[in-house]
């Protein structure tokens, strides 16, 4: 019997915030049959490094970012999902803050862009299935644990917060209602600042509680909207 051929690779859903809106870090190929087309950031694996070494890589490669948490979201090993070679791969997903870090692109590779999530351009292969399943894991965390620390800024207003979650869930919410669920968790911390460089009245600032974050972290809670 045949010894079964098959290439491993990983793919990044790398998740930013930034202008109220939820990004994705995709890259434009500039080789091979997907040459001019974009996808997610992603590579072969490499002899003598695991799948989280690999995504932890490509996400540095990319962003410049260390020591980011990397999920893995799933393993994608249909049949068909690659033209040619049997190729599977581990998808990983990260947050990280998209204004808060230069790009670079791979060495075959022409161009990384940040792009609203929901207003890709067509994606190589199964890429878009890959997102999708990223931000239905997203959408379901953020029901389930606090979300922000790698998004926002260190100190942030109760409406960037709120601007999150819109983001992420793809629905508006009621203000006060929002409000009063957060402040309700014990996460947030009033830092007695203000908004700065603003024409508007500025917004109190917070930020997280982190032995509170770490806390719903683990133990979960029910975001109801």
């Amino acid at each position: 019997m045949d010894t079964p051929k098959h290439a491993l690779t990983v793919d990044n859903v790398i998740f930013g915030f930034d202008d109220g809106e939820l990004k994705v870090l995709i890259v434009k190929h500039g080789a091979g049959e997907s040459r001019g087309r974009w996808g997610l950031p992603g590579d072969w694996l490499q002899q003598g490094e695991t799948l989280e070494q690999a995504a932890s890589r490509v996400l540095q490669d990319r962003t410049g970012v260390k020591d980011i948490f990397l999920e893995q979201l799933h393993v994608f090993s249909e049949l068909d999902r690659h033209p040619g070679d049997r190729i599977i791969t581990v998808a990983f997903f990260a947050l990280v803050r998209s204004d808060a870090h230069a790009l670079s692109v791979g060495k075959t590779e022409m161009d990384a862009q940040w792009v609203n999530v929901r207003e890709t351009p067509a994606l190589i292969f199964d890429h878009q299935r890959i997102l999708s399943t990223a931000l239905m894991r997203l959408k379901h965390k953020v029901r389930h644990e606090p979300i922000g620390f790698n998004l926002l800024p260190e100190k942030f207003t109760l409406l960037e917060l709120q601007r999150l979650y819109e983001a992420v869930l793809d629905i508006t919410l009621d203000k006060p209602n929002f409000r009063r669920k957060m402040m309700k968790m014990n996460l947030l911390v009033n830092t007695d600042e203000k908004q700065s460089g603003v024409s508007y009245r500025a917004a109190n600032l917070y930020r997280f509680d982190l032995k509170v974050y770490k806390e719903l972290t683990e133990q979960g809670f029910v975001f109801e909207v």
